[in-house]
Order: structure tokens, then C-alpha cells, then sequence
């Protein structure tokens, strides 16, 4: 408890899945914690649940008055010490089946939106000393699939944006790093349409660790990445994907 004591965050894509979890965790561990979205519904009802350390906001990622509109809002609990790019929206279709529309939709959030929260962010933590910038990029982000054009080359430009920021801010006490979930048990990821069984069965039988990942767990590394605990980490990608950028289980070898 209270890993987060006196610290102040702003968590985009906070109103739902993993944005969500991160949220009650960071809550939980005594952070003031401003949420953005644009599921209003979602993100009121998370508010209620969490109290008085939570505050909503209707955001999108894409607005650069959203974002001052966000941190300002943050910083009247103090400081603004974290940050969780986490808004993102995913496309699934074969290259030549994405259109322009659908591509820019994709690169303006998942790209183009953490951009604009790294650069109006700098400001805010060089006045309260130091800070923590955490980008969820993906697994998407280290390797690709079929189908995942857009998604993954966002997801892998996000990985190199956390980089040069890295760089340019770690001489201001400001550190960013990369998450990269695997498959998660999110409406992402598919749990508006199967159960966590079906999903076992069908998809991750032969990952290392034999099962869909939680949002909990995810929001474990970002809450890390988040304290001081992690006071000497930039620049990096830290994974959470049950083994799945390690490699399968083939059932002709041994001891599969």
C-alpha cells in the first residue's frame, strides 16, 4: 500500500480494460489520479466506484486542448508526476484491404496521441522535479501478424518514440519506458465475444504460460514503472505477454 503516496497521474484509455486497472491500482497504492476517455458512461462509473482520488474527464488523445484541459485538472491535486499513454484503438485487415481512413484513425490515437502527451507533459513534471512516462505499446510492437498494418507500425513507432524521449528528458529526472502486453482479456482483445476458457482452448494452449493475461497483471508493471522502485529504468521495454514473443510449445517435442 501506498507506493504511490503523494504522487499525481494522468492515465489516458482510463475508463475501461487495461486503462482501468491501472487506475484502481494506482488509486489503490495512494495516487490522485486524473482518467481520460471518450466513453463517458465507462469512465463516470469508474469515478463513482473509486471516490474522491479519481477524477474523470472526457478526452481525446487526438486534441491538444483535451490534453491541457487534462492536466490542468491533474495538477489541482499538485505535481503531475506519472503519466500512462494508454488510449488506443486496434484495426484488423489485410494491407490491401486498409483504407487511408483507417489507417490515419489508428496512427492519429495510438501514434499521434502519445506524441502529443509526451510533449504537453514535459512542462508540468520539469516543474515538480521529475517524472515517469509509461507508453503501452503492444507485443505488436516487438514483432507483428497478419492483418495488423496499421496497429503495428504505431504500436512499433510508439516503442521508438519512448526512446528519443527517454534521451532528451532523463537530464529533467523524467524517465519513459514501454509496456508491451500480450493478449489480454480485454473488449481488445476479445472478451466481449468469447470466455476466458474458449479463448485458452483456441488461442494460447501452447504459449509458455498457458492462458490469456489479465489487465491486473498488466497494471502491476505500469504501478512499477510508476513508483520510485524503477528510479533507474529508461528507455526499455518491459513485456508482459505469458512467453508469447519467447516462442511456442510444439507438441512434437519433448516435454511440451
Amino acid at each position: 500500500m501506498n507506493r504511490l503516496e503523494n504522487k499525481v497521474a494522468l492515465v489516458t484509455g482510463g475508463a475501461r480494460g487495461l486503462g482501468a486497472a491501472a487506475v484502481r491500482m494506482m488509486v489503490k497504492e495512494g495516487a490522485r489520479v486524473v482518467f481520460g476517455d471518450v466513453l463517458d458512461a465507462d469512465g463516470e462509473a469508474l469515478q463513482e466506484e473509486l471516490g474522491d482520488s479519481a477524477v474523470f474527464v472526457h478526452m481525446d488523445v487526438t486534441e491538444q486542448s483535451d490534453w491541457n484541459a487534462a492536466i490542468e485538472r491533474a495538477e489541482k491535486f499538485g505535481p503531475l508526476n506519472v503519466l500512462v499513454n494508454n488510449a488506443a484503438v486496434v484495426h484488423m485487415a489485410a494491407l490491401t484491404e486498409t483504407t487511408d481512413e483507417d489507417y490515419m484513425r489508428v496512427f492519429k490515437i495510438n501514434q499521434f496521441g502519445t506524441f502529443i502527451g509526451i510533449r504537453s507533459v514535459i512542462k508540468p513534471m520539469k516543474r515538480a522535479g521529475s517524472g515517469s512516462i509509461i507508453n503501452v505499446s503492444s507485443i505488436d510492437g516487438l514483432h507483428s501478424a497478419a492483418g495488423l498494418s496499421a496497429y503495428s507500425s504505431t504500436k512499433w513507432a510508439v516503442r521508438g518514440l519512448t526512446k528519443n524521449a527517454a534521451i532528451e528528458l532523463g537530464q529533467y529526472g523524467i524517465r519513459v519506458n514501454s509496456v508491451h502486453p500480450g493478449g489480454m482479456y480485454t473488449a481488445m482483445g476479445g472478451s466481449e465475444f468469447a470466455s476466458v476458457e474458449d479463448l485458452n482452448e483456441s488461442t494460447y494452449s501452447r504459449f509458455p504460460i498457458p492462458r490469456v493475461g489479465m489487465p491486473e497483471e498488466v497494471a502491476q508493471l505500469i504501478l512499477f514503472l510508476a513508483t520510485d522502485e524503477a528510479s533507474y529504468s529508461t528507455g526499455s521495454e518491459f513485456v508482459a505477454d505469458g512467453g508469447w514473443f519467447t516462442g511456442m510449445r510444439n507438441p512434437s517435442m519433448p516435454c511440451s
